[in-house]
């Protein structure tokens, strides 16, 4: 069955919806552990660097750790799969370079850049809302095996510009930066918490269901739901 929606703006989660989750765990978080090390000690002035080294000292309660704790910190929260701020902001630094270098080259699921570059020719806005910061998402869309994708994608926003995924304020801050309203906005995503908060906003909702997600099988509540973007058709009107 095919679900047909006439909204303004797509906004996008990424893994799980666009991509794979495994690719993220497997290859993104491995890569950024070999590396936290010799970001916390050979540029701890950078003001990003050092930003979010204030954060996880200060999630921790540990105003004098040094960059070895700090490291352990964030190891630990990569075991744990946890959305920190400061973890993200750092792993997109490192993210951004790999994809720079050209070590590392993004996932999509072969239905989403047909869907994306085909609703983007429709007029509709695209945006992503990932728990990934900024910099890694502008990375990830940038260096995809099809090349660059971020011309089509106007917005990014993460738990930092944005808030926690799973609160609807910050459904109502995005929308609030797109002016545009909540009912002509659809948010794509595979985790049922997140589909929620951006339902209690206003916003409209997809499910997706990829088989092999962690979400899979826990589904996605009552939301309508797709197992592809081929089952999304996407207009926006002009009148």
């Amino acid at each position: 069955m095919t679900l047909r929606f006439d909204v303004d703006a797509v906004v996008l989660d990424v893994e799980g919806t666009t991509s794979a989750t495994g690719f993220v765990v497997d290859v993104l978080y491995p890569y950024s552990r070999s590396r936290f090390g010799a970001l916390l000690s050979e540029r701890s002035g950078d003001p990003a660097v050092a930003r979010a080294t204030a954060q996880v000292r200060e999630l921790i309660a540990e105003p004098d750790a040094d960059a070895a704790r700090v490291e352990k910190a964030l190891n630990g929260w990569l075991d744990e799969d946890r959305k920190a701020t400061p973890l993200k902001t750092l792993q997109g630094i490192i993210w951004s370079e790999g994809f720079a270098r050209g070590d590392l080259v993004s996932h999509f699921y072969e239905d989403v850049v047909p869907a994306l570059r085909a609703w983007h020719a429709a007029g509709v806005r695209l945006h992503v809302y990932s728990s990934g910061s900024v910099a890694a998402q502008r990375a990830w869309f940038r260096s995809s095996p099809e090349g660059d994708l971020l011309p089509l994608v106007e917005g990014l926003y993460d738990t930092e510009n944005a808030g926690p995924k799973q609160e609807p304020a910050s459904y109502e801050t995005i929308a609030a930066a797109l002016g545009t309203a909540p009912d002509r906005l659809l948010f794509l995503s595979d985790r049922p918490g997140e589909l929620d908060a951006a339902r209690a906003a206003g916003w409209r909702t997809v499910g997706v269901r990829r088989p092999g997600e962690p979400y899979y099988e826990q589904g996605v509540g009552d939301h309508p739901q797709a197992g592809t973007f081929d089952e999304i058709t996407i207009t926006r009107s002009t009148t």
